[in-house]
This record gives structure tokens, sequence and C-alpha cells, in this order.
């Protein structure tokens, strides 16, 4: 999965046709330029550059160029039909306009995914012949293509040893360290991780990656990512409808590994660490009950309120261990509360951060490279709500709100207090295919987290859709 081609781009001795991009403000000038029949059949047919209008221009071979309306759309997303829409393995370039050529790469690059392991492709997408100086843009998308695969394989054949060989194999194809850690070093070393994948009989580990280590000078960057790769609820067992798309419950984890893949490839000049628990949440003779006590890494005792709530129970471990290495920012990734999702929908993923400067960061980033977040609280007067009568703390509330702010404190709890620490709760899931976004999973946050790091310590390189 890591090295799939993007089947979308056009070979260097590829015959091309040109494509044009139009806002309706330049429409006649652009008409203007053209052949006159072709300009007649434009205009007789009713264009008027409103967005995703992708006309064929006719020539005496055929169809010799192309012109898609933007309307006023700046995203990525208004090239994102193109490799679907143009003719099948057709090759094009496109002209210069009103857009930012590094959001239309991406655009175009992520409109052209698909998810086809196992059936046979109805068509093939068309070909983009990709300008120079579009590395970061072609590297954004292979990332996408990368966290979408992970989130869309089959939990039978990605399952917690499978997800954690998928960041050896990262760390193998880019200079770093990574060690899979299990059986007794894991109960010993992370034994919150061990108790929620207990119950399966696919063995629960955790996948650590290190890049730059030796470079001491660097700030650290330290990601975590929630990796279940199918949740059945364990006792509180979820109904048929609520575990229906459980294989992407190890959304974090991918978008975590997307992310790393980011920063090693543009080769900021960070350290990296990278953490992921990889587990499934299952119901045995041997899964955590309801009421369970649990000691902590950070040896912090967590009664199990639910048995459902096993995400915050997976990152707390990695959070710990994260945050004693004194990050320059500590960032995790989870798809963790039904309740982020309740206030913000599918598309904006909740940012719950303890840092100011970080979280202004990351918010602008979220809107310049149209990969949105959304800033919840960090609510210091629902932290009581966690209180348990027989242990540190408890992994749900004692009351039925406020679900995603209520896991967002339960995580703070493993945070060092001087640690700047993002917890980013996100979906990891298109509901229904847009342009650039086919349905299934989707890497929510990952650019602008990139984007956020690029410019604080690379302040000088454009980074991702920014112009």
């Amino acid at each position: 999965m890591l090295d799939r081609d993007l089947n979308c781009l056009a070979p260097a001795d590829a015959a091309v046709r040109p494509l044009h991009a139009v806002r309706p403000a330049e429409l006649g000038a652009f008409l203007g330029r053209l052949a006159p029949e072709q300009a007649q059949f434009l205009g007789q047919g009713g264009f008027t550059a409103s967005s995703q209008d992708l006309r064929l221009l006719p020539g005496p071979s055929g169809v010799v160029s192309a012109v898609i309306g933007l309307g006023e759309d700046r995203t990525p997303y208004a090239f994102g039909d193109l490799a679907a829409r143009l003719p099948e393995q057709s090759a094009w370039e496109l002209m210069p306009g009103d857009y930012d050529p590094q959001g239309a790469v991406l655009g175009f690059l992520l409109g052209a995914y698909a998810f086809q392991h196992f059936k046979t492709p109805k068509r093939q997408p068309a070909l983009l012949r990709i300008p120079p100086g579009m590395d970061r843009a072609v590297s954004a998308a292979r990332a996408s293509w990368l966290v979408r695969d992970l989130v869309n394989a089959p939990a039978n054949l990605l399952g917690p040893r499978e997800l954690a060989e998928t960041a050896a194999e990262l760390a193998q194809n880019h200079g770093a360290n990574a060690t899979v850690i299990a059986g007794q070093e894991l109960e010993d070393s992370y034994p919150v991780i061990a108790a929620v994948g207990r119950g399966s009989a696919r063995a629960p580990c955790v996948a650590v990656l290190s890049w730059n280590g030796d470079a001491a000078d660097r700030p650290l960057v330290s990601l975590c990512g929630k990796g279940v790769c199918f949740d059945t609820g364990g006792y509180d067992l979820k109904p048929s409808a609520g575990m229906l798309r459980m294989k992407k419950d190890m959304g974090g984890a991918a978008t975590a590994l997307g992310l790393a893949r980011l920063i090693m490839e543009a080769a900021l000049p960070v350290r990296l660490e990278l953490r992921i628990g990889c587990v499934e949440n299952s119901v045995s003779g041997t899964a955590m009950r309801p009421l369970d006590v649990l000691r902590t890494r950070h040896g912090i005792t967590v009664e199990v309120g639910n048995t459902d709530a096993e995400g915050r129970l997976v990152l707390c471990d990695l959070l710990a261990e994260a945050s004693a290495r004194q990050p320059g920012l500590l960032v995790d990734f989870a798809t963790l509360t039904g309740a982020a999702r309740v206030a913000l929908g599918p598309d904006l993923p909740a940012l719950f951060c303890n840092d100011e400067a970080w979280a202004g960061s990351l918010l602008a980033a979220g809107v310049t490279e149209h990969d949105p977040l959304w800033r919840l609280p960090l609510w210091d007067g629902y932290d009581a709500w966690l209180e348990s009568s027989i242990a540190d703390i408890n992994n749900v509330a004692s009351r039925p709100h406020a679900g995603a702010v209520i896991a967002a404190l339960f995580l703070r709890r493993f945070v060092e207090p001087r640690t700047p620490w993002a917890h980013i709760d996100l979906y990891a899931w298109a509901d229904q295919s847009r342009p650039g976004r086919p349905e299934g999973g989707e890497a929510q946050a990952m650019r602008a987290v990139f984007a956020a790091i690029s410019r604080r310590w690379e302040p000088h390189q454009p980074t991702g859709t920014e112009k």
C-alpha cells in the first residue's frame, strides 16, 4: 500500500492536450483567445464557467482541448472530478489561469483515487502532466492515497500486526528506525493497550517510529494514533448498524502515518517520533469488562465505565510516553467520539489544544490548506465528571453531555502540562462521493497539521496548496 503508483500521472513523453480552467469574470477574454468555431461552440452550449462545468472542445482530429469552469471555488476540489470525467487515459496539461497550481494538481490527484484492490476497475483515470515545482502537492496526494487505502482495507486483512508492519515499512523506506512491541514487553510498557486488545485472537501491539533521532539540535515532533483495526464495542457491544464502518476506527493511526510520511519526504528540519497503538476491540472470555480497573503506564488507575470508550485507553499510554520526551509539539489523531460528529458533522475534525499559539497556527493552516479544523474547549469545569469511586479516574463521564470534551479531558491527564499538545478527533471517512473526495476513507487534518509544522520550523518554504 505504501508504494502504490499514482496511476493518473502522464509520462514525460506523452502527447498532452491543453486543459483550461476559467472563472466567470475572465470568460469573455478566454473566449476571445479561442478559435471562432470553438468560442461559438461554448457560447451556444451555454458555458458560463460555473463550478465543475467541463466541456470538451472539438477540432479536426476530435477532442483537441478542454475547459473546466471554476466558478468562485478556490479549493483543490474544483479540479477533483477531472480524472474521472475526461476521456479515459487521455493525457492533459493545465494551462495558466486564475487558480493555485499546487491546489489544482492536488485536487486532480485526489479525485483520481479509487480503492480497487478487490475488483476490476470500470475505467482508468485521465492523466495529468505535472509541471515542475509540484513535489509537495504530489507528496500530499500520495500520503492521502495511503491513508485512504489503510482506512478502506477490510479488517480481516488489516489487523493490528499488519497495521504495525505498515509503520515499519514506512520507516524502512525513509531511513527511519521502527520497533514493533508485543507480548510481555507490551504488557509491561503499555498495559492499557494490552488490556484493550486482550479480547481478540489477534494480539495487540505498538509500533514506534523514530526519524532524525541523532539530530539533537532539532525540535521534536511527536505523533500518536489510535489504531483500533475493528471495534465491536467490547462487552458494551455496538448495535450492528454502529459496527458497520468500524474498520475505519484505525483512521487516526492511518492519518498519523500519512503525516509522518509527509514530514520525512519533505525532509523537514525536525526530529520525528510516531507511536500507534494497534489493537482490535473484541468480545471474548479474556476481554476487559465494565468496571474493571486498569493501571496505566503513567501510574494513574482507570475504571472502565464503558468498554466502547476504548480509543482513549489506547492513546493514554502512548501520550504518557511521548509527553515524557518533552516534544516541541505532540499531536494525537483518533476517530474518538460520536459526540464530535454530532457537534461538527463529518467534515470538521474537532481540535483541542492546550497551547494558544499552536491552536492559532493549526486553525489558520486548516483554512489555507482547505483542510479545516474547528476548535472545541478543554473545559476545566467538566474535569470532575471523570471522577471514580474506586480508581483515580473513569474513562467516561458521570453525565451524558459533552462527550468529545470529556474524552479530550481524559487524554489531558496523561500529557505533561508544559508539553504543547493538540488532540484531533476526526471522522476519517466520506459518507458520499464528492469531487476529489470519493466515498470511503479520508485523510482529514493531515495537510493542515503538516502545513502548520512546516511554517513553524521551515518558514521560508511554501507548503501544501499555499501560493
